[in-house]
């Protein structure tokens, strides 16, 4: 009569396997080597290459903030503008219009602080282990550090960024639609 295959392997029989492979391993060193070859630590599975995606929509939220200075200030029409054909007053009727809504956009998206607090013009100390990130050094720069020099802009810091999401259905290469009136 036929014994019934068990789902697992009894601790006895996994005990005699042991004992045998022992005494066989070192009895033979061909058995040792394939043995050994088994316990070797099999190698990771290489990791499947994540899906890349098209630059738009790596950048999809970028593209939406530039969508929205366009709608809400009209931006990029500013920008593509030659404005060689303009006087200075319409330039500047312009920029306030584009200021106005470019600064909403900005507002809400992105939260910035000065890199230095102090005025600019006032007469500031650099020390020797300053951030040349967040300082650019101009003008005669000879020495070593600390260095006093004359604060000409403050820079700029950003302290919180809020990106808007993009639905999926949208393409965020259309910055602004075509407009046909009827």
């Amino acid at each position: 009569m036929e014994k019934p295959i068990q789902s697992e392997t009894s601790f006895l029989a996994r005990l005699r396997t042991a004992l045998s492979c022992f005494t066989r391993a070192l009895a033979s060193p061909d058995f040792c080597r394939q043995v050994t070859e088994l316990l070797r630590p099999s190698q990771p599975q290489a990791r499947p290459k994540p899906v890349e995606l098209p630059p738009e929509r790596v950048h999809a939220s970028g593209l939406a903030v530039l969508s929205l200075l366009q709608r809400e200030g009209r931006l990029i029409d500013f920008l593509k503008e030659d404005m060689a054909a303009f006087s200075d007053a319409e330039i500047g009727a312009a920029a306030r219009v584009v200021h106005a809504g470019c600064r909403k956009v900005f507002s809400e998206y992105f939260a910035i602080e000065p890199a230095l607090k102090d005025a600019e013009g006032a007469t500031i100390k650099v020390p020797a282990d300053f951030d040349a990130q967040r300082i650019r050094l101009t003008g005669n720069i000879a020495g070593q550090p600390p260095f006093r020099g004359t604060l000409k802009h403050h820079g700029w810091v950003a302290t919180a960024v809020r990106m808007p999401t993009v639905s999926e259905t949208l393409d965020p290469r259309v910055l602004a639609a075509a407009e046909v009136e009827l």
